[in-house]
């Protein structure tokens, strides 16, 4: 983590032991443990806590998408969309309206009656 070799920890080690003396020394040791130990504690947390807000992020962005393919008027809105962004083929497909007022209306074919002999083609 800090790129410290052997050579370092002895040479900490010797100017720790002048510096602070062989008796305050274990005192001094255990408390930079401690400290230690609540540093990592606290990174440790500090990472949960961004682990489980990345994740709620995450099944929020997946509880709108699934909202949105669950929707089928929002579904069928963008298939139509990806399949005629122009509207031309709806518009093709659409009925024309019957003007009803003054037109007359077609004249159904006649009926043959049930009992009448078929018809044959004529002969040559």
């Amino acid at each position: 983590m800090f790129d410290i070799g052997w050579d370092e920890m002895a040479l900490i080690a010797v100017v720790s032991l002048i510096v602070i003396g062989p008796k305050d020394l274990p005192v001094v040791l255990r408390q930079m443990g401690r400290w230690t130990r609540k540093a990592r504690e606290m990174a440790s947390e500090f990472q949960r806590g961004i682990d489980d807000m990345a994740r709620e992020s995450e099944l929020d962005d997946l509880k709108k998408q699934v909202a949105k393919v669950a929707e089928p008027n929002l579904l069928r809105q963008e298939i139509e969309k990806t399949i005629d962004p122009t509207g031309e083929m709806a518009k093709a497909m659409d009925v024309p309206a019957l003007d009803l007022a003054g037109t007359e209306a077609p004249a159904a074919p006649a009926a043959i009656p049930a009992d009448a002999p078929p018809s044959r083609p004529p002969e040559p």
